[in-house]
């Protein structure tokens, strides 16, 4: 089983044509990506060689829906078109948009958001400024390494791109049903509560692991759903327990004001909600694998 992403699922690449989306298209193939198609309104009608396997290109994302059949879309456009790349997905109707693109500016995101929230939310969002996800042996819409791991029994949602890759790797001998990254921007798509939800009503995924960062109160959040709707054993991490206070770190998002926000706060609410929380990444993949037996 999986979430969002599946075998069947037929992803386009907005961008594919860019150095960067030329790259990761060819990688996501790779890992058996059911890829249908690029979209660049200038190269409509050509075709793009990704050794031996050619991928048409698109005039449009609604274009390449009716052609076929699409219903993922991954974004490689620069941060300036960005806005205009995920409404036109949006307009298109396409079911998931997974927005890969970094240092798209706040009122971009904020106005695609609440694009999308007024079109009924047809059209999730997945990032910005995020690895993508993954769902192991099946197909990858985004830039996470498909070689780390392979098809298990823990879903993973994080906010970091390359401590989705640690926690992949650390706990690669027992595999992921899905991994999701959502983005540490300040306005983001899909929540750690999104996917939580998600992976409470997967049957295959038997426990979860949640990353979180200093910075607003996502996890704080996250955890008043898991105490009141998460039956599934929870293993968390918080990075940033030595940032120094106001400070932005890495992330747009991950900044601390007073005590809210910070990673010993999120620490504290996610044990209260029953939780196992680690001090460490490699602290946090053991305990995983003690609540799995693994």
């Amino acid at each position: 089983m999986a979430i969002f992403l599946t075998k069947d699922s037929k992803v386009i690449v907005q961008g594919m044509t860019g150095a960067t989306g030329m790259k990761h298209t060819r990688l996501m193939l790779g890992d058996g990506t059911n890829i249908v198609g690029g979209v660049n309104p200038r190269k409509a009608g050509t075709e793009v060689d990704f050794d031996g396997t050619a991928v048409p290109v698109f005039g449009s994302v609604a274009e390449a829906m009716e052609k076929t059949g699409a219903d993922v879309t991954v974004v490689f456009v620069p941060p300036a078109f960005a806005k205009a790349a995920v409404i036109e997905a949006i307009d298109a109707g396409i079911g998931l948009a997974v927005v890969i693109t970094e240092g798209i500016a706040v009122h971009d995101s904020a106005a695609f958001w609440a694009y999308a929230q007024s079109k009924g939310n047809k059209t999730r969002i997945i990032g910005p400024n995020c690895p993508g996800l993954i769902t192991p042996g099946q197909s990858n819409a985004g830039i996470i390494p498909g070689d780390i791991t392979k098809p298990g029994r823990i879903g993973l949602v994080s906010k970091s791109g390359t401590l989705t890759y640690q926690m992949m790797y650390e706990l690669r001998d027992i595999g992921f049903s899905s991994a999701v990254g959502i983005g540490g921007d300040p306005v983001i798509g899909t929540t750690h509560i999104d996917a939580l939800a998600a992976f409470e009503a997967d049957p295959e995924t038997e426990l979860i692991v949640m990353i979180g960062e200093i910075g607003g109160d996502a996890e704080e959040r996250a955890a008043d759903f898991i105490k009141a709707n998460v039956t599934k054993p929870v293993v968390g991490y918080v990075a940033g327990f030595t940032a120094p206070e106001g400070k932005t770190m890495g992330h747009a998002g991950a900044i601390v004001s007073g005590s809210s926000g910070t990673a010993q706060a999120k620490k504290e609410a996610l044990e209260a909600a029953g939780v196992k929380v680690g001090k460490t990444p490699s602290e946090t993949a053991r305990l995983a694998r003690e609540l799995l037996g693994a």
